[in-house]
């Protein structure tokens, strides 16, 4: 039978990027999104967040309610509540609304969700 070795809690992950990544950069890895908390220089061992809440820049003009679903524009540097057709992946939750003004918006990580199934009590 296989069993699992705890490694540790996950919030944050070793990266070792191809090039300089500045302190509070949003990093892509697949389905997984993380934040530089340090600047990591490039093909040097450094870390993402994987969690937690930060401001993210969003686009003026959308307005964003607390709980609204997030995803990683890369192309632009900013959230999105579009999926870009399941192309971008999904950052967090607003935790606090942004109005159209805004230029930034709350948001809780919650990384490499793609889907959510609760589960059903026996």
């Amino acid at each position: 039978m296989a069993t699992a070795t705890f490694i540790h809690d996950g919030n944050t992950i070793d990266y070792t990027p191809g090039s300089d990544v500045a302190v509070g950069a949003v990093v892509v890895l697949g389905d997984l999104v993380g934040i530089a908390q340090r600047a990591i220089p490039a093909n040097t061992l450094g870390s993402l967040v994987l969690t937690g809440v930060f401001d993210l820049p969003k686009a003026t003009g959308v307005t964003i309610n607390v709980g609204n679903a997030l995803y990683w524009d890369a192309g632009n540097q900013r959230v999105s509540l579009t999926s870009g057709s399941g192309l971008l992946p999904r950052v967090g939750n607003a935790v606090a609304g942004a109005g159209s003004a805004a230029t930034t918006v709350r948001v809780r990580l919650n990384t490499g969700i793609t889907d959510y199934t609760p589960l059903t009590p026996p």
